[in-house]
């Protein structure tokens, strides 16, 4: 069978690129895949302290890893990214893309500029990344492309308008994704988690989050390694036919 051509590699010796992985959900992901033995591709914006961070719990579990910074918002800054990992032999069987950036305010307030900057960051950023590297997936007949989404994306939210419509683009691209390349065994998945305690919580005070833990059925937030963990999930070789799903841990926030 063709399916068994993409399991004949363990994914031990796969390669993973994972977007915005210099802190938070994303340096999780990166941690995890190391553990696991994968090389790791921590592709990171402008904290290069904090991937290099990241790269270093990354090494401490004896993999290949390599941190590259590159704007998302550019194909051609993709492109060279690219360039490099061919240089250096690695080729990504899975793409995390995580990186993404939040706002918050009245739709009134909001100005073209920003929301240009949402969706060329949260959208843009996914089609670009995806449309690089998902060739040699193709090719090889295996592949997995894990987008992380938010709660919003699915159910929208207050004063998070254009955050929400980023978010819910990148799960339509993940549904017609994954059918355009489910003949090729390459699945398409989102995650798209509900509160988790990273820097993007820095801004609320501890009385909203408490008053946020209480509207949670689980009583708290996520921690960021439980989303590393579905992430890691989805990647498996015997998780072939998931695809095209936006699944979301959230605590039964939203069911």
């Amino acid at each position: 069978m063709i399916l068994e051509a993409g399991r004949e590699k363990s994914i031990k010796n796969m390669t993973v690129l994972i977007t915005g992985a210099s802190r938070g959900i994303g340096a999780a992901i990166a941690e995890r895949f190391a553990m696991e033995g994968l090389s790791v591709i921590i592709h990171y914006g402008k904290s290069h302290e904090k991937a290099n961070e990241t790269a270093r719990k990354c090494m401490a579990h004896g993999v290949k890893v390599l941190t590259l910074s590159a704007d998302l918002r550019s194909k051609d800054d993709i492109l060279r990214m690219k360039e490099k990992l061919d240089d250096h032999g690695l080729y990504p069987d899975i793409l995390v893309n995580n990186a993404g950036i939040a706002g918050y305010g009245m739709l009134e307030d909001l100005t073209e500029e920003q929301w240009d900057e949402m969706m060329k960051v949260n959208l843009k950023g996914v089609f670009l990344c995806t449309q690089t590297f998902m060739p040699f997936m193709i090719r090889q007949r295996f592949g997995r492309i894990i987008n992380v989404s938010s709660i919003w994306g699915m159910s929208g939210a207050s004063c998070e308008v254009a955050y929400s419509a980023a978010k819910g683009g990148v799960n339509a691209f993940t549904k017609a994704l994954a059918k355009e390349l489910a003949p090729s065994m390459v699945t398409v998945n989102a995650v798209a988690p509900g509160a988790v305690r990273t820097d993007m919580m820095n801004s609320f005070e501890e009385s909203e989050i408490r008053r946020l833990e209480e509207e949670i059925p689980a009583g708290r937030l996520a921690d960021p390694d439980e989303v590393a963990s579905l992430v890691y999930f989805l990647a498996l070789p015997e998780s072939s036919y998931i695809t095209g799903q936006i699944i979301s841990p959230n605590g039964g926030w939203i069911t």
